[in-house]
């Protein structure tokens, strides 16, 4: 829990329920029920955190009749956290849940909530058990994908090329992380060292479909020494492909994706999202043209966040 910015009631039973199984405005009217603030407090603390919410649209979410979605009505949800004395994510959970239901019955669904905090559970031990640390003591510079679309609207394969600079003696691997489309089979999968290193051990876990190999340099870096290297990995074990994300766990350089698709499986439509986290609703969309005659969508990042960005797609 975070530190009050007033003294506050101890929370209800009613609001321990609402955080657990929403939706986000009985959440949040009990939040701010348990806390015996007005509406207008709510305000002028939203206001001491750099955010401008009106009384009345705070009104409304608590009512049930708008929801925040744009990029400056989330960081109000997360500032009425903090305000409210509520666990992280708690508020935004429950957007992200409500998003999920509002949109399976209009289209496949990309990754959930769910899938990824499991995916990161598993991640953590993989990586855990390679003695690969978080950042790995690589600062990324750039980091440039291409990933190939098959005919069967599968991900057949994903190239990438990395500019890292270390910043610590001694390091002389990266870690690559694959984690597949539902129905991978990450036994079958391969990583193919292109250039400047090779394969070393790997580790993968059947039920998320996550892959993790390590990349040996063949050197050891000094701290502020940069390197490049390149890789490939060949999939194509699962099904239906719709969207292709990366998760940042640092700031970084220069990010760039290309997205080609196979002549014989086009998608109708193309967008751009990012997230701030697993448990955030997605924002930040943005149409991308499926260019001819290559047939790639593409984005280009100048400066890696913290959070997750992606391109999503829809088939006919």
């Amino acid at each position: 829990m975070r530190h009050a910015t007033e003294h506050a009631d101890v929370p209800t039973a009613e609001l321990d329920t609402a955080l657990r199984g929403g939706p986000f405005h009985v959440a949040l009217r009990a939040a701010i029920a348990a806390r015996g603030l007005p509406l207008q407090r709510v305000q002028h603390h939203l206001t001491r955190h750099g955010v401008k919410v009106g009384v009345t649209s705070l009104s409304y979410w608590q009512q049930g009749a708008r929801r925040p979605q744009r990029p400056e009505s989330l960081r109000a949800v997360r500032a009425l956290e903090e305000i409210l004395q509520l666990p992280d994510e708690s508020l935004i959970r429950l957007l992200a849940e409500a998003d999920e239901r509002a949109t399976a019955g209009r289209r496949p669904a990309g990754r959930s909530y769910r899938s990824l905090i499991e995916a990161s559970d598993v991640l953590d031990r993989l990586t855990a058990d390679l003695g690969w640390s978080l950042d790995g003591g690589l600062h990324t510079l750039g980091h440039h994908e291409c990933v190939r679309i098959g005919a069967r609207r599968e991900l057949a394969s994903r190239e990438a090329h990395h500019i890292v600079r270390a910043h610590r003696d001694g390091v002389d691997r990266f870690v690559v992380v694959h984690h597949g489309d539902p129905g991978c089979d990450p036994r079958r999968v391969t990583v193919d060292a292109l250039e400047n290193c090779r394969t070393g051990r790997l580790r993968w876990d059947q039920d998320t479909g996550l892959l993790v190999a390590e990349l040996l340099f063949g050197t050891r870096l000094r701290s502020g020494d940069t390197f490049l290297f390149r890789y490939r990995i060949e999939d194509g074990t699962a099904g239906t492909c719709r969207e292709y994300l990366r998760r940042f766990g640092f700031p970084g350089g220069q990010y760039a994706v290309q997205v080609r698709f196979d002549a014989a499986a086009l998608p109708v439509r193309c967008h751009r999202f990012t997230q701030h986290s697993a448990a955030a609703p997605r924002g930040g969309r943005q149409e991308l043209p499926v260019t001819g005659p290559h047939h790639c969508a593409h984005l280009v990042e100048p400066r890696i966040r913290p959070g997750i960005l992606g391109i999503a797609w829809d088939w006919e």
